[in-house]
């Protein structure tokens, strides 16, 4: 088995344009005569490789305590894609990890649930809209943020709107298509809209 690392290290990893970026807080140092070193730090929960919860965007939505953990850990189908993602392109992205899923004879096997983008791909509402008709639990990419970067409401009313976890930030430029194990478990931010995870896949 082989483990990829699909997260951004936290302090220099990518923020979205306006939140801040995360700070490290030096409070301890053995090398200053201290007992141990002892670190603190600032972040948004946004910030890097995270998950929206539905309250994010959602005023009665779930928080990321509230969301069932199973959306976060399972199998996952990868897929690269370039550009925006349309409905046509969707439906092909649900039919091909739904093949993959029964080629696999693994009767446990739900891939097709947990959708993983390789690549600088853009959710359009009519793509998020046939995400939503399937029902996924989870919509993973590499970007900060899943629709338009200038415009990202819609889209995510439509995923979140439909319970959809969305991971992302996540780097999979060293994993190729198919299916892995996925988890993206988020730190357990009571309250919160979103929060950090440690995204990792394994492989088959």
């Amino acid at each position: 088995m082989k483990v990829y690392d699909i997260s951004q290290e936290v302090f220099g990893c990518a923020v979205y344009p306006g939140d801040p970026s995360p700070e490290r807080i030096v409070q301890m140092k053995i090398d200053a005569g201290e007992v141990c070193n002892l670190t603190a730090f600032k972040m948004c929960a946004h910030n890097g490789t995270h998950v929206d919860a539905p309250y994010h965007f959602i005023r009665d939505g779930r928080t990321i305590d509230q969301v069932d953990m199973k959306r976060f850990i399972g199998y996952a189908f990868v897929v690269a894609h370039e550009g925006d993602i349309t409905a046509k392109d969707a439906e092909e992205i649900i039919r091909n990890a739904r093949e993959a899923s029964v080629n696999t004879k693994n009767l446990d096997c739900d891939c097709y649930n947990r959708i993983l983008v390789r690549g600088s791909a853009t959710v359009t509402e009519e793509a998020a809209e046939v995400f939503a008709a399937n029902r996924i639990l989870l919509f993973g990419n590499e970007s900060q943020t899943v629709g338009p970067v200038e415009a990202p409401m819609a889209v995510h009313l439509i995923m979140l709107g439909a319970e959809i976890v969305l991971l992302e930030g996540i780097r999979l430029g060293d994993v190729d298509e198919g299916i892995y194990m996925l988890n993206s478990a988020p730190i357990n931010l009571g309250g919160a809209d979103g929060a950090p995870c440690r995204a990792i896949l394994m492989s088959m």
